[in-house]
């Protein structure tokens, strides 16, 4: 590419990685709740791969060209994530070493959650990711399928907040909440 042509904006690389991140949680999420017969996380591989992993990370670098650092690490950090989550899945390494794994992502989540400039509600995707990873990771190690059911909740929950938050930055919809929306309008001076 050029260095003087655009590599897109950096409002619209972030509201399709949200898109992104938000499909491919609630997928994993629901795979791992087992709330839909005959679904489970293994069968969501093919949307980690390619809408969570590839995707995702191109977004990334797409993000770091525009010279936007958190969406860059953001995205590009979850793409290798979800990817390689993908090639491991459905059994393919021992608990032990999916727990580690996951551990391992739990400090992306981390950074990510502590990082997130987009306040409450980034930081609440983030968080219950992170939640959801650590979660799945303890699951792992102690080999309970109640542990990696809590977690697909809050895997499902974060990817409906990150769509809601895409959804929103397209439909110009509220994203704020509680004291902070309060606060926007008494900072309107009166007229």
């Amino acid at each position: 590419m050029d260095n003087g042509v655009s590599a897109g904006s950096t409002a619209s690389t972030s509201t399709l990685g949200h898109i992104a991140l938000g499909l491919t949680l609630l997928a994993f999420g629901i795979g791992h709740t087992g709330v839909i017969d005959g679904v489970s996380a293994a069968n969501s591989v093919s949307l980690a791969t390619y809408v969570g992993g590839i995707a995702l990370f191109v977004l990334g670098i797409l993000a770091f060209r525009a010279g936007d650092g958190f969406d860059g690490t953001a995205f590009a950090g979850l793409g290798a994530f979800w990817f390689t989550w993908a090639a491991g899945a459905d059994g393919k390494v021992s608990a032990d070493a999916a727990g580690t794994f996951l551990l391992l992502f739990v400090l992306l989540g981390v950074t990510l959650t502590v990082g997130a400039a987009s306040g409450l509600f980034g930081q609440g995707v983030y968080g219950l990711f992170t939640l959801s990873l650590l979660l799945l990771a303890i699951g792992a190690f102690a080999d309970s399928g109640v542990l990696g059911k809590a977690a697909g909740w809050m895997a499902a929950v974060a990817g409906l907040l990150a769509w809601y938050g895409a959804t929103a930055a397209l439909a110009h919809w509220p994203t704020a909440v509680g004291r902070g929306r309060a606060a926007n309008r008494s900072a309107v001076p009166a007229s």
